[in-house]
């Protein structure tokens, strides 16, 4: 059998597969209904699964970001990572939350792109600067400093690891985008190996 690169390393599994207790905490369901294919590959690992959800509901919807910078640094993450699974279901939250696909569809240029307020483009920045320096640079933490507060401060750096971590377990685990989930086709770098 031949790998094309495509398919699923880890396979998801189905809930009659799961334990009781991670039943119990999972109540997430795909847009079509089914299981969210990044639970059900996760739920091979109960015990990661159940502790990563208490940390990834804190930033996806307990932090002090608005749900639009939020959503901003979660698609700026997802493209830099170039993670389509999770892309794709921001996409679909980022829509909910009234950024519109011509925003979304900008995300992918970056902050220099043209259009972008200044607030929207050192948010992007300062994604960019964790992804490719692992800090955020001086210039870009004053201009996020003169608006937040320690915890914002805080929850954005957070908030944009969590979701490198993240589409490190979607690529490498080749989680595939759920049923129902578009992508706004914007054309990702291809992933090692693929």
């Amino acid at each position: 059998m031949t790998d094309d690169g495509t398919a699923p390393r880890i396979a998801p599994q189905s809930r009659s597969q799961w334990d009781p207790e991670l039943l119990a905490a999972l109540g997430a369901e795909a847009p079509g209904g089914g299981t969210l294919n990044i639970f059900a590959t996760l739920a091979h690992h109960p015990k990661l699964l159940k502790r990563w959800l208490v940390f990834g509901n804190h930033v996806l919807a307990k932090s002090t970001l608005a749900p639009r910078d939020r959503e901003l640094l979660i698609l700026r993450t997802g493209w830099n990572c170039s993670a389509p699974y999770e892309w794709g279901q921001h996409v679909e939250i980022a829509r909910r939350i009234g950024i519109d696909d011509v925003e979304i569809a900008r995300i992918a240029a970056g902050p220099h792109e043209h259009g972008w307020s200044d607030w929207d483009a050192t948010l992007l920045r300062a994604a960019d600067e964790l992804h490719t320096a692992s800090c955020i640079s001086q210039a870009t933490w004053q201009a996020l400093a003169a608006r937040y507060d320690e915890q914002q401060l805080l929850d954005l750096i957070f908030c944009v690891g969590q979701y490198h971590v993240v589409s490190m377990a979607l690529n490498s685990c080749r989680v595939q985008r759920d049923d129902g989930v578009d992508e706004l086709a914007v054309p990702f770098p291809a992933l090692p190996d693929s």
